[in-house]
């Protein structure tokens, strides 16, 4: 049987191409048209985002958090992930804060098959991630992307990649992933319940 080097080895050599042609697609969808609204930093100052575990005083914010009806689907049901990662020693309920305001929510998975369905090595699994409908479009996803990255480094160093799965009609959730510094191993994932999942990795490193 022909051997298969591990899959951030098979990664590498594609992590270009797909980073280029990510940015030509990013490039022309940030084309500025006319009439469009660009945003502007000077007029507008995000307020800091931050990261924290869920704990009960928080609990209650993170439960009237709202998406869409149509991105329930890819997201999941927020009580559900509380309980499930109370009870779940490897998975940690994370809430994604402006300030003192929980406007978000994800959930994180240790065990090396719960996102990649077979192990990837020094991996971290990214699941439920959400932003509140009253605040997304703002910049908030890219940036608890980061203060993601940056708390796990922070308390597992030992962990080099976080690993997610993003349904493939998803095509909004693809895109922000891919802005957001995640490549896409070409993999899918054929068990979710709302269709075939792309496998995307992002160093942590």
């Amino acid at each position: 049987m022909r051997s298969v080097p591990p899959l951030w080895e098979r990664l590498q050599p594609r992590a270009f191409r797909i980073a280029a042609t990510c940015m030509q697609e990013l490039a022309a969808e940030a084309a500025p048209t006319r009439g469009s609204y660009r945003y502007d930093p000077i007029m507008m100052e995000l307020p800091t985002i931050r990261v924290a575990l869920v704990t009960r005083e928080l609990a209650a914010q993170v439960r009237a958090l709202r998406v869409a009806p149509d991105q329930y689907s890819f997201v999941g049901d927020v009580e559900f992930n509380l309980v499930d990662a109370e009870r779940d020693p490897q998975s940690d309920a994370m809430a994604i804060l402006a300030g003192d305001e929980v406007i978000g929510f994800y959930r994180l998975d240790y065990a090396p098959t719960v996102v990649a369905w077979k192990p990837v090595p020094a991996s971290v699994g990214l699941r439920s991630f959400l932003i509140d409908r009253r605040h997304q479009g703002h910049g908030y996803g890219a940036a608890a992307i980061e203060a993601c990255c940056a708390d796990l480094r922070r308390r597992h160093p030992e962990r080099h990649l976080l690993a997610l799965n993003v349904n493939c009609i998803n095509r909004g959730a693809i895109r922000a992933y891919r802005k957001a510094g995640f490549v896409d191993t070409g993999e899918l994932y054929f068990g979710g319940r709302a269709g075939p999942q792309h496998l995307m990795l992002r160093s942590l490193d």
